[in-house]
């Protein structure tokens, strides 16, 4: 039996090439593939406003690239510019605040002296030590985060973020003018059966963006009903600014609230307010588990997955392939049940 026949021969080049795509061109090709995405994403509004208002596709594209830049960069000032709002209102009251920790350490030394009366000494010295170490902790942990290193390399990832940024909407504006062409010219080089596959794949792929886009936006917006009605209860002041800040930030996997209720929680049992700080954190595990429970069930039901499936592609895609895998392993799966239903894979086996 040879082995260097020229289907192996092909089979091992077409390897290789998928191999050297993986690891060295995917990624420093994401602004690209994310502009390709959205592209596939905006195509069915694109194509909804052609038929709509009887316009040809290149004003139909423009339009909707033209609304999709504003609400991003509207999006994008305001979360800055609140962001920006809170950032010199802490430095302006930082005074305050140094003078509020000071008063708590001080109140925190005189306490543990209390509850340390008629201790051997040994034990006092280990407390205090122990307590020492991690002020220290904390406050070696607090100049790393804020060092000049720090800030220098955040600072010089501006220009790298800028860039993507431009190449990711040219990209996205040239994907949706040529879509069309990109689909008739990957259909010429397939066969009739398997062509009438990949559209059914499509058309089930295009149903399940939408509704992959559909169940985002729900759990979004639970998340912003149940964290406005929490800060209204908890703290009335911030409850607009915040419940929107929370709700931007919350579609990062995992993490998401916690980025910024676990930091106010903190801050609030530091500077003596234990109740706030309780209610804080009482929020932040609330919006975490409806997040972790809704969110597979929602989007299993609107893109034609169980909530348990769901959740594992979510969690492997995420350790895999990093934030972008919250989104990419559910999709992987769905792209393997369709190619399953279409008749391209095949696992009509017995053991």
């Amino acid at each position: 039996m040879k082995l260097l026949t020229k289907r192996n021969l092909m089979i091992v080049l077409t390897t290789v090439v998928l191999l050297v795509i993986a690891f060295f061109i995917l990624p420093v090709s994401i602004p690209i593939i994310l502009a390709f995405l959205t592209a596939l994403f905006l195509d069915p509004l694109v194509k909804w406003v052609e038929r709509k208002f009887k316009w040809k596709r290149k004003v139909s594209v423009i339009v909707n690239f033209i609304a999709f830049v504003g609400v991003s960069i509207f999006f994008f000032f305001y979360t800055v510019n609140t962001l920006i709002g809170k950032i010199v209102h802490f430095t302006k009251e930082i005074p305050n605040y140094l003078n509020s920790l000071s008063s708590v350490w001080i109140n925190t030394q005189s306490k543990l002296f209390q509850y340390t009366v008629g201790m051997p000494e040994d034990i006092i010295k280990m407390l205090e030590n122990e307590f020492n170490e991690i002020i220290e902790s904390f406050r070696v942990s607090l100049i790393t985060l804020l060092s000049y290193d720090k800030i220098l390399g955040l600072i010089s990832e501006i220009p790298n973020f800028l860039v993507s940024f431009i190449v990711f909407m040219i990209a996205l504006f040239l994907f949706m003018l040529e879509l069309p062409n990109l689909k008739n010219t990957f259909y010429r080089h397939l066969t009739e059966t398997t062509a009438q596959k990949v559209h059914y794949m499509t058309n089930k792929l295009n149903s399940v963006i939408l509704g992959f886009a559909k169940a985002q936006l729900l759990v979004s917006l639970i998340i912003l009903v149940v964290s406005f009605i929490g800060l209204l209860l908890i703290a009335p002041k911030y409850a607009v600014v915040m419940s929107l800040v929370i709700w931007i930030i919350d579609i990062i996997p995992i993490l998401g609230s916690i980025i910024i209720l676990a930091p106010w929680s903190i801050y609030q049992y530091v500077s003596g307010d234990i109740a706030l700080g309780t209610k804080l954190a009482i929020l932040a595990i609330i919006l975490l588990i409806i997040r972790r429970t809704v969110e597979p069930k929602v989007m299993g039901s609107q893109i034609g997955l169980s909530p348990l499936p769901t959740l594992i592609a979510m969690f492997i895609g995420l350790k895999l392939f990093g934030v972008l895998g919250f989104f990419i392993g559910p999709m992987i799966v769905i792209l393997f049940n369709t190619a399953r239903e279409a008749g391209i894979i095949k696992l009509n086996f017995k053991i």
